[in-house]
């Protein structure tokens, strides 16, 4: 039976990756309250490594961003190679590759120019893994848009909030395409990984891109409300993405992927659409609003 450590404890992937991965022999490590040099590697076949600084923040400087995402990261591969595993899984990120311009949809091959600490401290990671891999050493880089889910926090729940609170939005008529993941779809993925014992650069996200309005539109049905959405001017979407460009660029320009070669590596296609994926979502946050949690 293929053991699994999640080096990363109670994060929202890893929880879920509890949940509903058809491996069942699974355990957690904390890296806040362990050193990776402590760790005991050698139980296992397959580290999968979650910890990581996520959501922005002001109050978090670029060298912590590089300390955890990609220092500690390293630390703990350098540990789990000498341990003798030979399959380490590393969830990346599409920020890798920073925003998108001129609408350009990107690639497993594309050139990665991140544009922020989050970004570029994921990429100092990827490139630190590569130089560990070996044929002993196997390295899979996971790089996955923003995940949503049961239980999610940050931007997709802010998103759901304001959907389930106003009745009438700015995101009527908006043509950007960005992509998602549904954790379900995720943790398919990862297992899919382990199954193959597959190694390099892969791209995660559902079947098909979709529009913000597209997005509102199934969370509000997924709500049984109608929300009345208007489209904002171009000068204040163009005024906004100058004064806020972390909110506006997510909200309103396009950022794109294709990633067919993914798709043809490990013959997987994601079980569930983001329409049944904000469905469930939605579901998983009235169930916990009404129980006061």
């Amino acid at each position: 039976m293929t053991k699994v450590l999640i080096t990363g404890a109670n994060s929202f992937i890893g929880k879920n990756f509890r949940r509903f991965s058809q491996y069942r022999d699974i355990d957690e490590v904390s890296l806040r309250n362990n050193c990776p040099e402590d760790i005991d590697f050698s139980r296992y076949d397959v580290v999968l490594h979650l910890a990581a600084i996520v959501h922005k923040s002001g109050k978090i400087s670029e060298s912590e961003y590089m300390r955890v995402n990609s220092d500690l990261c390293l630390r703990v591969a350098e540990r789990a190679k000498a341990s003798g595993i030979n399959h380490f899984i590393f969830l990346s990120t599409i920020k890798v590759y920073g925003e998108s311009v001129n609408k350009e949809v990107r690639n497993e091959e594309s050139v990665c120019r991140p544009d922020d600490a989050y970004g570029r401290s994921k990429f100092e990671a990827e490139s630190g893994l590569s130089k560990l891999e070996d044929e002993q050493f196997r390295v899979a880089i996971i790089r996955s848009p923003l995940i949503y889910g049961e239980g999610v926090k940050a931007n997709m729940l802010s998103l759901i909030k304001l959907v389930h609170v106003f009745p009438v939005l700015p995101f009527g008529k908006l043509e950007n395409t960005r992509n998602y993941i549904y954790i379900e779809n995720l943790v398919g993925f990862i297992d899919r990984i382990i199954e193959t014992n597959a190694s390099g650069i892969y791209i995660t996200m559902d079947e098909k891109a979709i529009s913000t309005t597209l997005l509102v539109k199934y969370i509000s049905q997924s709500f049984g409300k109608k929300v009345y959405l208007f489209k904002l001017p171009e000068f204040i979407i163009g005024a906004g993405t100058c004064l806020v460009p972390g909110i506006f660029l997510r909200l309103f320009e396009s950022n794109e992927f294709d990633n067919i070669k993914t798709l043809q590596i490990l013959n997987y296609i994601p079980p569930y659409s983001t329409e049944e994926g904000i469905r469930r979502t939605v579901r998983s946050f009235l169930a916990t609003k009404s129980s006061g949690k």
